[in-house]
């Protein structure tokens, strides 16, 4: 019995020393790498046509995109956060649970544009066209839908949805 004591004692100090060394020490963090985050934050982009393109849960913080093109471009949970889109092209995209949030769109062609359950908070739509897009389940400023329901028509050409009845338009 004192021989199965002697073997036992070490072998149990050592694993219980680990277990404490192991549950005291932090987990490593873990991150994407920069390729799987691609953010374009309080930059003046260089390139204005991104038409057609996948930008699916992309970041546009601060961004200065003043006409840029996006028609028909998937930006589907993509994030524009005080940027200036101001007069930009974005007939045709899937802004579906996108965020808008304190974003200029003055002048931009949102014609036939998906935007479902969209967030578009304190956002400016001053003179947008939103003829076609479907705005169903999008949440925007109460001002700014009254603004929009002027001019509203159309049926998106994807979802089937009556631009007015989507915006709640009476």
């Amino acid at each position: 019995m004192r021989l199965l004591q002697s073997f036992w004692k070490p072998f149990f100090t050592s694993f219980l020393a680990l277990l404490i060394i192991l549950t005291a020490l932090p987990l490593p963090s873990l991150a994407a790498s920069s390729a799987a985050i691609r953010a374009y934050d309080d930059a003046e982009a260089t390139l204005q046509d991104y038409s057609g393109q996948s930008l699916v849960r992309e970041e546009f913080s601060g961004a200065k995109l003043q006409g840029a093109n996006f028609s028909g471009a998937d930006l589907q949970g993509a994030v524009f956060n005080g940027s200036d889109l101001a007069g930009a092209n974005l007939h045709g995209v899937n802004l579906s649970n996108g965020i808008t949030y304190l974003t200029n769109l003055t002048d931009v062609n949102l014609s036939d544009a998906i935007l479902t359950s969209a967030m578009m908070l304190k956002s400016i739509f001053r003179n947008a066209n939103v003829t076609g897009a479907d705005f169903s389940f999008a949440l925007l400023d109460r001002t700014q839908v009254l603004q929009l329901c002027k001019t509203a028509s159309g049926t998106n050409p994807v979802t089937g949805v009556d631009t007015r009845e989507s915006l709640g338009c009476s």
